[in-house]
């Protein structure tokens, strides 16, 4: 099993190895016999989803035959739990994290129950940003207080921690370097609103290998930002691939 989570969308991904890894696990899940079936996850608003949809495809095809099974999230209509049973890999997609949030929390036991038996995940921004159990869903104000650029808001004004699928143990921010939302985790964490938080960049993944902080390992040319609360404080770790 393993989880990965990257700090932007598939178009900000130049470093090979985080498809690379991710499509290696995919193989070994299906053992070789058969071409695995991989959930794509996507937010379809008006058929965006058919412009959206091959940038997530075409890199998977390039590496491995597969069976591709799209799951497109539409406003107040939740996925089907079945949509992740007898899949090889799940991969959710970026896009409005609320709407993802919303569209996928149903499916949290099937996603959990996927990933501890063996089928690796792999969210994208938004897809990275729902995958702990308490999700920073957006916001960009802290006690009336800005904290980030309005601009990664997600539409929202007070910073929104909410439940997620439950993959790992603390909150993930995105576009970290890029859109400056560090200092969105950092509050997050200093207010209390999440024990602990990583904020990744772009072309940066975050690899969880056995679900384990200690074992967390990065890929990619970004850091990720460890952070960790202590009542008012916050301490930020750097992390980078080796």
């Amino acid at each position: 099993m393993s989880i990965i989570l990257v700090g932007g969308g598939p178009d900000t991904v130049t470093t090979p190895a985080i498809f690379d890894r991710f499509v290696q696990d995919v193989r070994h899940r299906a053992g070789g016999t058969r071409a695995p079936r991989i959930a794509v996850v996507l937010f379809d608003r008006d058929g965006s989803s058919e412009y959206f949809l091959p940038a997530y495809l075409e890199p998977l095809q390039g590496r491995i035959p597969c069976q591709p099974v799209p799951v497109l999230l539409r406003r107040n209509a939740p996925a089907d739990q079945a949509s992740f049973t007898g899949v090889d890999g799940i991969v959710v997609g970026g896009g409005p994290t609320p709407e993802y949030l919303a569209g996928l929390i149903s499916c949290g036991p099937a996603i959990r129950t996927a990933a501890a038996g063996g089928v690796p995940y792999l969210g994208f921004s938004a897809g990275a940003m729902v995958a702990p159990g308490r999700a920073l869903a957006g916001g960009y104000r802290l006690r009336g207080i800005e904290v980030c650029s309005e601009e990664c808001s997600e539409g929202l004004e007070e910073l929104d921690v909410r439940e997620g699928l439950g993959l790992v143990p603390f909150a993930v921010d995105v576009h970290t370097a890029q859109a400056g939302t560090l200092s969105r985790a950092v509050a997050a964490v200093a207010e209390g609103l999440v024990d602990r938080a990583v904020a990744i960049d772009e072309n940066t993944a975050l690899v969880l290998p056995h679900a384990e902080l200690e074992d967390l390992e990065v890929i990619g040319a970004g850091n990720c930002w460890s952070i960790r609360g202590s009542g008012r404080k916050a301490t930020v770790a750097v992390l980078s691939a080796p």
